[in-house]
């Protein structure tokens, strides 16, 4: 299947986030909120953003895929 821009920078952001959530639960380190606090608008925006971009990778699976025919 083709990806459009979007897909491609929705996945990024909810990967980045998914790494970030694989710190908390095996260091108990968040680094979003170490780089830009607890509870600032910065890290609420990020967390925004990552919880936007996962929301519209569900699209994703459901989205019919290109089917290549092979041609002997």
């Amino acid at each position: 299947m083709d990806r459009t821009p979007l897909d491609r920078v929705a996945l990024v952001v909810v990967i980045i986030g998914a790494l970030n959530w694989l710190l908390v639960g095996l260091f108990n380190y968040n680094l979003v909120a170490d780089l830009f606090g607890v509870n600032s608008l910065i890290s609420r925006t990020i967390y925004t953003i990552v919880g936007i971009a996962g929301l519209y990778s569900i699209s994703l699976l459901f989205r019919e895929s290109a089917r290549v025919e092979d041609k002997a």
